[in-house]
């Protein structure tokens, strides 16, 4: 199975992960604006030529998680370091409110359905954890869940699901899908500054949603779900990388850092062409120059 790449946004599989120690900004001597630019058309560069050996390839996957409070720049994020990617090469999925359908079903069947093919990068813009965070600050959206009992003690209910989660990236590794997890660590402060932002900018009302300040009377609860989660679900194969978010320029930087140093320690290269059929190459090739 893979292995993440050490950095100092990984977070350990030790339980140990403390959210309030994490700063929302970037640290001292970080790059400045211009050299965050940089970074990323250089890392955007180097991910289309990364995708390209992983089409080639064909053996592994790739699965880009982002989860953050509202406002933190995922969508932002996704098309700053995917921009220059073959768009025949990944493919992006938003996951709002579960359909009737999909609560007709188990937690991960809407995303199961929604995994990249081999060769392919998938990017979930939320997905299977909003299941351990929205759901653990309002629990109340299980009784449309359809579940066959919901304990008293619903922290046993979350356990059991961080097991679930544990179980299902696990089975994914082994089969080839590599999990990069990014948790976007806005400030309530930063976060207040967008949506005033939204709301005062004529070209960024429609972003704003009454409901995601009603969201901000419920920010500890949320800081506590993350942590728990993030500290339950952080493996290896599967980690989590917690990304300041305040600074939208280095954030993406890091994103973008992070996922091209993890690619290259795939261990993917382009298949390796057989004496055999280097032979028929050279009967093709003298084909083709003798063509009239």
């Amino acid at each position: 199975m893979f292995n993440a790449v050490c950095n100092p946004f990984l977070v350990p599989g030790d339980g140990t992960f403390d959210l309030n120690a994490c700063s929302t900004q970037p640290p001292a001597q970080a790059p400045d604006e211009k050299q965050c630019k940089q970074m990323v058309e250089e890392c955007v560069k180097s991910l289309d030529d990364l995708q390209q050996i992983l089409y080639a390839h064909d053996k592994f996957s790739v699965l880009l998680i982002f989860q953050a409070m509202d406002a933190a720049g995922k969508d932002s994020t996704i098309r700053a370091v995917l921009r220059g990617v073959n768009p025949a090469g990944f493919q992006v999925f938003n996951f709002k409110r579960p359909s009737e359908r999909e609560l007709d079903h188990d937690f991960l069947w809407r995303t199961a359905q929604r995994l990249p093919e081999r060769g392919r990068i998938g990017v979930f813009n939320r997905s299977y954890y909003e299941e351990v965070l929205v759901v653990q600050v309002h629990p109340q959206f299980l009784t449309h869940q359809k579940l066959p009992e919901i304990p008293d003690d619903l922290e046993s209910l979350w356990t059991h699901r961080y097991q679930s989660i544990l179980d299902h990236e696990k089975h994914l590794a082994r089969n080839g899908t590599f999990i990069l997890k990014f948790f976007l660590n806005v400030s309530k402060e930063e976060q207040k500054k967008r949506f005033l932002s939204r709301l005062d900018e004529p070209g960024k009302n429609w972003k704003f949603s009454a409901g995601d300040v009603v969201e901000r009377q419920h920010w500890d609860a949320y800081m506590q779900a993350y942590q728990k989660t993030l500290n339950a679900t952080s493996r290896p194969w599967a980690p989590w990388y917690s990304i300041p978010a305040d600074n939208k320029h280095f954030m993406r930087a890091m994103v973008a850092q992070i996922i091209v140093e993890n690619l290259k320690n795939m261990g993917m290269h382009y298949p390796s062409i057989s004496p055999e059929e280097k032979s028929k190459f050279d009967k093709m090739r003298t084909l083709l120059q003798d063509e009239a």
